[in-house]
């Protein structure tokens, strides 16, 4: 028998966007002993807090995963880096804090698909639930949940000129991607409090780490769960003074993000049985859709010459630049490093005849001359990016083992530009950004466009560029997909089919990818999975 102390009621295997909800809301009675596993560390490096310090944590391997995707035959045999948090708050600590939940009607389409309880009536209880919102609370928003979400810190001269030029270019402002329309050109607001970053280890652990019936340990990566028969029982994981075990009274929730959670599944015996059979690993059940289904929206940059020194290229091209922000925000959590630098954006459709949108371009605030998993280089002059995202692409990829090796990173592989469609859609998003560029509000801010740069203007033209730099936009979702059928891995209870005791809760577990960025969503799954834990319990 284990000791008592090696003994929980829950176990959760990662502290990131849901995680993190889970297990702080799990602990919230006192009734329970959870365990919370997290592979990083404590949540102390002064970037991770700093609104703009994303742009170092993107590349930094004390809080990053920094995953690479197998070579990818579409986009040239290129690799695509695929940052994810390696910490407490895991990629809520280290993304760029936009606060978006997706289109109603992607809820909708979840219960269509045979979600039962995930429709947009549904899930906005929990979306609120979460929530403190800056601006006060109405029918979409509340006050006095965990999750800080704030307006952007100031208006700032080139996102004024950029949602201007939409309008000309025939999009409407929108005041709330969040509240009664998706469709719209405006502010994005962030996940930040008093200009600090609010990750989801601000929110719901910086208190709960006090409680005794919550036990929280970092280092600490979960290499396999433990079944007896089709019970799991307990997770086994590497600290470090080596491998250690913890046992389970009740259930085992894996929430290690869309990458994690099915290669711990895999890891465990939960898969695709051919492809365990060949890593040496015994099988519990054959489920071919652990890792499968991967989906993520694509992404590709486009770049201007700005006439102003007015980027985030001039701050970092700058040391008194760099020393004077530093000091604003140190006494007065004032300029650039307070905001995260993705101040706006819109969302729109490359059809008309599309019921919601399908492409989101953001305005960031700098340009490029190389963005890689060894840093971030910006151009030596003042530069803008508009960026271009397939918000519902027909490809699909999938995570599997590289090796038995538990410490090892998963092979990953995506799909994109799979179809005309996949395709067509981001042309249509160049063409659109382009429009907007060209517009009256925009033509003081513009010396020329860097990338693709305007030789590279028909359709085919368009295509190679997007095949030679297209990227993953960071928002993996839907490989151990909830439904009712063979291709899924949870049913709507995020119990794992035909096993007990053992659940998914975190983006990995979405039918489809919703429509915008996949924080808040998988902050709100966090929050329902402990809620149906709880009433369960």
């Amino acid at each position: 028998m284990p000791e008592a102390a090696d003994t929980f009621d829950y176990i959760v295997t990662g502290a990131g966007s849901a995680g993190a909800a889970v297990a702080a809301r799990l602990s919230e009675s006192g009734k329970y002993r959870v365990l919370l596993l997290e592979a990083g560390p404590p949540d102390t490096n002064p970037w991770i807090h700093i609104p703009l310090g994303f742009a170092r944590t993107y590349v930094d391997p004390r809080v990053n995963w920094k995953f690479e995707s197998t070579p990818q035959a579409r986009l040239g045999g290129r690799q695509l880096y695929l940052p994810r948090g390696r910490t407490l708050g895991g990629t809520s600590s280290i993304n760029g804090m936009v606060y978006i939940r997706g289109n109603h009607a992607d809820y909708d389409e979840w219960r269509q698909r045979g979600c039962e309880g995930w429709d947009w009536d549904s899930v906005l209880p929990f979306f609120k639930k979460a929530q403190n919102q800056t601006r006060g609370a109405d029918e979409f928003h509340a006050t006095g949940g965990p999750l800080t979400v704030s307006d952007q810190p100031s208006k700032f001269e080139l996102a004024e000129a950029v949602l201007a030029a939409a309008e000309q270019a025939g999009i409407p402002r929108n005041p709330d991607f969040n509240g009664a329309r998706q469709e719209g050109a405006g502010y994005y607001q962030t996940t930040t409090s008093n200009r600090r970053r609010w990750s989801t280890a601000k929110a719901y652990l910086e208190t709960a780490r006090f409680r005794e019936n919550l036990t929280i340990r970092t280092g600490a990566q979960a290499t396999r769960i433990l079944f007896e028969g089709k019970r799991a029982i307990g997770v086994e994981y590497q600290a470090a003074d080596g491998r250690r075990v913890a046992h389970a009274r009740a259930e085992v929730i894996v929430s290690g993000g869309a990458y994690g959670s099915p290669q711990l599944l895999q890891l465990s015996g939960l898969g695709p049985a051919e492809h365990l059979q060949s890593m040496g690993i015994d099988v519990v059940a054959d489920m071919p859709a652990v890792g499968a289904n991967l989906h993520d929206h694509f992404n590709t940059y486009m770049s201007w010459r700005c006439t102003r020194a007015i980027t985030l290229n001039d701050l970092e091209n700058s040391w008194p630049r760099k020393i004077i922000a530093g000091i604003r925000y140190a006494l007065f959590r004032s300029g650039p490093m307070a905001s995260n630098g993705i101040h706006a954006g819109l969302f729109t459709r490359t059809d008309p005849r599309l019921e919601r949108p399908d492409l989101q371009i953001n305005l960031l605030e700098w340009s490029t001359l190389e963005r890689t998993k060894d840093g971030i280089v910006p151009h030596p002059f003042p530069g803008f990016t508009l960026s271009p995202v397939h918000l519902r692409p027909d490809g699909r990829g999938t995570v599997r083992l590289a090796s038995p090796d538990p410490l090892a990173a998963p092979a990953i592989s995506f799909d994109f530009l799979k179809t005309d469609y996949d395709m067509q859609a981001v042309v249509y998003g160049i063409r659109l950004a382009r429009k907007i560029a060209e517009q009256p509000a925009l033509e003081p801010y513009i010396v020329e466009e860097i990338a693709p740069g305007p030789a590279t203007e028909s359709d085919d033209d368009i295509a190679e560029f997007l095949r030679q730099t297209g990227v993953s936009n960071h928002h993996p979702s839907s490989s151990c997909a909830m439904g009712t059928g063979v291709n899924s891995v949870v049913d709507p209870w995020l119990r794992v089919h035909g096993i007990a005791g053992l659940r998914v809760a975190d983006a990995s577990i979405m039918p489809v990818v919703v429509g915008g960025n996949t924080n808040a969503p998988s902050i709100m799954i966090g929050e329902k999975a402990a809620h149906i834990i709880l009433e369960d319990a």
